[in-house]
């Protein structure tokens, strides 16, 4: 079966993203076409990247970075729950990213995103990220915002319209993480 990771890009004290990673995972849960996970950066302490050798050569020195990379290895696709600050995604979700490269290749990702206009330029900047890192992206994305999907922004609320565009995204990431696990067996071999 399918797994997919549900992986909340934000550690910020008082984070939304709690509250969207959560709703994802329980509509995701009930559906019987993969196994979901939620991985919280919370509990991958990871610091600045701090590996002497780049990514691209997979030879990790520090416990951090290989618990990091056993987690993401597990997972045939990812949806990336990511705030928008600055135009831009959260820099611990940046951070986890460039952390690996080989456990990222040939999987699937979509995006559930938040903020003033729906965290849209944090996902285009994730694409172009996982572009790098042979993720396909899907189409599909569920954009949430901070004025019509959270009461006061900070009390989560989403509109009906929101299911659909979780499920749809979720069609998509199951169905492209599955189509690339080919190419990850001819990786492997």
């Amino acid at each position: 079966m399918t797994k997919v990771a549900i992986i909340l890009g934000s550690t910020r004290p008082g984070r939304n993203g709690e509250a969207v990673a959560k709703w994802v995972y329980d509509l995701a849960s009930k559906r019987d076409d993969a196994e979901y996970e939620l991985v919280d950066l919370k509990d991958f302490p990871l610091p600045h990247l701090d590996e002497p050798l780049p990514p691209a050569y997979g030879q990790y020195s520090h416990p951090h970075t290989q618990e990091w990379a056993a987690k993401i290895a597990s997972f045939d696709a990812y949806v990336f729950v990511t705030p928008e600050y600055n135009h831009s995604t959260s820099g611990v979700l940046k951070n986890a990213i460039d952390y690996l490269h080989a456990e990222w290749n040939n999987k699937a990702a979509g995006f559930v995103s938040y903020g003033s206009v729906g965290g849209a330029r944090a996902v285009e900047h994730l694409r172009l990220v996982m572009a790098e890192l042979q993720v396909a992206t899907v189409r599909s994305q569920v954009a949430l915002s901070l004025f019509t999907d959270f009461e006061n922004f900070s009390v989560f609320a989403p509109g009906a319209h929101q299911e659909d565009s979780l499920k749809a995204t979720l069609d998509q990431v199951v169905a492209w993480g599955g189509a690339l696990k080919s190419l990850r067996a001819a990786q492997a071999a």
